[in-house]
């Protein structure tokens, strides 16, 4: 009888290790880590905001750096953007960064589109081709004797034609492509669609996730971008990245900051903080609203490539 009821029993579900709640030692030590992770990134950033709004005296007084400003001033911001080359510097990252960000979309989704469908003659030597450049890009030289062959130097064009389309980013795409349902597109054929209308009414609505993490990514590549400027720009048509570096990690002074307030000029530590904080703050800003998408449009472009 124990043992027909030992065998009526039913078996008890064994969950595994990884599947296990977390012991709380365990949740205290990751609470611990986090904690400590936050602190050394917050800390930085907090001297760095702090400095810029701090007082000449209070710079001097610290040492140069502030953690917290008992009399904030925004003193530095307005010296920085009222003309002077940081302002300019401003407007054109602004603008190599929205236009860049748009063509290199746009030029990124048409290809990853055509090398996404079957059947599309030279697909797979021109998805070779766009590989090889990935695994063997071209040197500094070469590229500064094509951009200069082409008429580019000292041209906001050589910012953007040298890096218009990622290939990462153009093998996200294709294989985000590549995952929606063919009988989509076979519906949309059977319909009368042509390519781009089952692009533009299909594909595109389905790809918003994908876009967007794409699009984000090559803003912060448009945005953070000094080294082509440093290359083929001269200095009065530099982006703002390269003014920070000259200016700011290089240690150089900045020599037109615009006008000064009375007469009074920023210590040259808060001035720095100040274009530090204005190059760092719109990436801040944009990817909150994007990151609902990051991780869905890079994991499903990547897993289905």
């Amino acid at each position: 009888m124990t043992t027909a009821a030992h065998r009526a029993r039913p078996a008890r579900h064994i969950r595994p290790a990884w599947a296990e709640k977390p012991r709380p030692v365990t949740q205290a030590g990751k609470a611990v880590a986090v904690a400590v992770l936050l602190v050394l990134v917050l800390i930085p950033f907090l001297v760095i905001v702090s400095t810029s709004l701090a007082s000449n005296q209070e710079v001097v007084d610290n040492g140069g750096w502030v953690l917290w400003p008992s009399h904030p001033t925004t003193r530095a911001y307005r010296q920085i953007l009222d003309g002077g080359i940081v302002t300019e510097a401003l407007g054109v990252s602004v603008g190599v960064t929205l236009f860049g960000t748009l063509l290199s979309l746009a030029c990124t989704t048409f290809l990853a589109y055509a090398l996404s469908r079957p059947k599309v003659f030279g697909a797979k030597p021109a998805l070779m081709l766009i590989l090889f450049t990935f695994l063997f890009p071209p040197g500094m030289i070469p590229a500064f004797l094509l951009v200069k062959g082409m008429g580019l130097l000292d041209n906001y064009a050589a910012l953007i034609a040298p890096v218009l389309i990622n290939v990462f980013n153009l093998v996200v795409l294709r294989g985000f492509f590549q995952g929606i349902p063919e009988e989509l597109y076979e519906a949309a054929r059977l319909d009368g669609a042509g390519d781009w209308q089952t692009l533009w009414r299909i594909v595109l609505p389905l790809s918003k996730a994908a876009l967007s993490v794409v699009g984000l990514f090559y803003a912060v590549s448009y945005w953070n971008a000094w080294f082509h400027a440093s290359i083929y720009m001269n200095s009065d048509h530099w982006p703002l990245q390269q003014v920070l570096r000259t200016y700011v990690i290089g240690g150089a002074q900045i020599a037109d900051t615009g006008a000064s307030e009375a007469g009074m000029i920023s210590a040259p530590q808060t001035t720095q903080m100040a274009v530090l904080v204005i190059a760092t703050v719109p990436i801040l800003i944009v990817y909150p609203f994007l990151q609902k998408y990051f991780t869905k449009g890079v994991l499903t472009g990547a897993i289905k490539s």
